[in-house]
């Protein structure tokens, strides 16, 4: 688009416009405060459109996390039809749930007590079982199988039916056998044994000998320690005895 120019080189006007000359021929005379004001007015639209934009976003982000308006329209359609007696009749159902929760609760108490308590008996007696039946005991200790349980049987326990032993950091002591396999109970044990600052007092054909122990003149030839006596002394007392049952000097009793 060009402007267009009469015979004298000058603008050509019409109505006191400017004429131009499109592409295609065509000839308008160009309204310049028509435009002027054009832009101004489309310029404030624009701003309008803008700040209704600006004030609807705002208000969205009230409504933000609620993926189906649909549905909320109607909980809130629900809610509102709501009146202050079923609300009641909601609490009252509530308080009732509850009091059949207790009552279920109080009648069937006792069996998982005794529940429990079968389970406690039972894994003890796995656990003890493994302690009297154990062949390192009997060839290695010279102490009886309920003291060594005594010591050492925190660290054992019964997963899936089987008695398994713990380090000291709970962690599962793995068989040297059979790598990646637990323990069997004699390897635990051994192994737990070795790590027992005092093992050497409590092993058979040590040929172990010390200062006396701790607890009331238990130690000396021929003595007899009872087993509560026994467990009562401290650690050092403990493995003097067990040195002393090793060498005939004393014998732990019931």
């Amino acid at each position: 688009m060009k402007l267009k120019l009469d015979d004298n080189g000058q603008a050509a006007v019409l109505d006191g416009k400017p004429v131009y000359v499109h592409d295609d021929g065509r000839e308008v005379a160009f309204d310049a405060p028509g435009t002027v004001a054009a832009i101004s007015r489309l310029n404030g639209e624009v701003r309008t459109h803008r700040e209704r934009a600006e004030m609807a976003e705002h208000r969205l982000k009230a409504f933000a996390g609620i993926d189906d308006p649909q549905a909320a329209k109607a909980a809130l359609s629900t809610l509102a039809g709501l009146d202050a007696g079923k609300l009641v009749d909601v609490g009252a159902i509530e308080a009732a749930r509850a009091e059949a929760t207790q009552a279920i609760e109080a009648k069937y108490q006792p069996v998982v007590q005794e529940r429990d308590a079968l389970h406690g008996e039972l894994v003890k007696a796995r656990i003890g079982g493994a302690f009297s039946g154990s062949r390192f005991i009997a060839e290695k200790l010279a102490i009886p199988a309920d003291l060594v349980e005594a010591r050492f049987g925190g660290q054992f326990r019964v997963e899936g039916g089987q008695v398994v032993a713990c380090d000291g950091a709970g962690n599962r002591i793995a068989s040297p056998a059979n790598p990646g396999e637990p323990a069997s109970f004699d390897e635990a044990l051994a192994i737990i044994v070795s790590a027992y600052p005092y093992r050497d007092t409590i092993l058979k054909g040590t040929g172990a000998s010390g200062s006396g122990a701790q607890g009331g003149g238990l130690r000396g030839e021929g003595r007899h320690v009872t087993r509560a006596q026994f467990l009562a002394l401290s650690p050092a007392g403990q493995a003097a005895v067990a040195r002393d049952a090793a060498s005939g000097k004393a014998q732990i009793t019931d």
